[in-house]
């Protein structure tokens, strides 16, 4: 596994504090998480009870992107930003899956990630997996940790799944998908999933304001025409940008009857 650069001073983990990737795996069911965490997660899931499908549905696409870059795209390298707490389908285990060569470089910044990824992120022989511990509002820290591992010439998946979300401004959002991107050639391609902020609008409102009072890392949601903004440059995949569980879905995948509070699509690099 990989440090960024400043990972001697990393932090300890504070059970204090909620954390999203920490909130995420009380919603999924899991149980790496803290008292704080599940507290401020059955708030928020009192205020938007879609919120959990949000996280189920967020997750089913993670998986179906991924098979589908590696499937259809020729996709073999993937950097996954923001990749939270290890469970079902991560985003190794449905790549390598599909191709056992295929390279994974996973980035996130909270020490208990850190610690379990060690521990359950590995991969296959024929192909590599890694963690860098650093922060979505640091691009060049992330790639400079991540290109020791993945091959800058090669056409790559960034994936941005449930993260730019903590990204406040638009323009550093853009700003750093274009660093991202910019990295890799030509066939690469972008993954966003992000909260909607123009489905169930005045209880998402509320859902953001519980969130940054409880947090010091505030959220916010965007609505379609600004997530359609991050993907500027790239080409949007079909259906573009859609309801989670909208996008290419298996036969198996959640169909609530309600559209879920979470957008996501997938563009490439032209």
């Amino acid at each position: 596994m990989t440090d960024s650069p400043g990972a001697a001073r990393r932090p300890v983990i504070d059970s204090s504090v909620p954390h999203s990737a920490r909130v995420w795996n009380h919603w999924l069911g899991g149980r790496d998480n803290y008292r704080v965490d599940r507290e401020v997660g059955d708030r928020l899931k009192e205020i938007v009870p879609e919120a959990v499908v949000s996280a189920r549905a967020d997750r089913e696409f993670l998986a179906r992107s991924v098979r589908h870059l590696v499937e259809r795209e020729g996709i073999r390298q993937f950097l996954d930003v923001g990749t939270g707490l290890p469970t079902e389908d991560n985003t190794h285990e449905v790549a390598q899956a599909a191709d056992p060569s295929c390279r994974i470089v996973y980035v996130d910044n909270d020490p208990l990630v850190l610690v379990h990824a060690r521990a359950l992120l590995v991969g296959t022989e024929e192909g590599a997996t890694d963690y860098v511990h650093a922060d979505v509002h640091e691009p060049e820290a992330v790639l400079e940790a991540a290109l020791r591992t993945l091959d800058p010439g090669l056409p790559t998946a960034v994936v941005l799944s449930s993260v730019l979300n903590y990204v406040i401004g638009d323009d550093e959002a853009a700003h750093i998908v274009g660093v991202l991107m910019g990295a890799f050639p030509s066939g690469s391609h972008l993954v966003v999933g992000h909260p909607a902020s123009d489905v169930v609008p005045e209880r998402m409102a509320e859902l953001l304001r519980v969130w940054n009072e409880a947090n010091p890392h505030p959220m916010r949601a965007r609505s379609r025409a600004e997530i359609e903004r991050l993907f500027a440059g790239l080409e949007l995949l079909a259906p573009g940008v859609v309801h989670a569980p909208d996008w290419r879905p298996d036969p198996g995948t959640l169909s609530p009857e309600e559209p879920v509070p979470h957008l996501v699509g997938v563009g490439r690099k032209p």
